[in-house]
């Protein structure tokens, strides 16, 4: 079974039988799914913010997520979280 470190290796299915046999070959990395778990430290203890999105790019980002069955600003999170973790290597 193939693990994945990034949501973004997540594709965009055509069908159920497509998405069915991608996640029966493949799983997500476990610090992904601690990442997006409530109980995580860093998630327990958020601050709202005020982020001006193209309405255009907003549709596109929640149709995305919504084919990742993910809340969208939670994918957002954790895309920010994934490019914060590149920048600190």
């Amino acid at each position: 079974m193939r693990t994945f470190a990034n949501w973004e290796e997540v594709p965009l299915f055509d069908n159920e039988e497509a998405e069915a046999e991608f996640w029966s070959e493949n799983r997500p990395d476990l610090r992904l799914m601690e990442a997006a778990t409530a109980g995580n430290a860093e998630s327990s203890e958020s601050v709202t913010i005020t982020l001006r999105i193209d309405p255009r790019m907003l549709a596109r980002i929640k149709r995305l997520a919504r084919s990742r069955y993910l809340n969208y600003q939670s994918m957002i999170k954790q895309w920010l979280s994934e490019r914060m973790e590149q920048e600190l290597k």
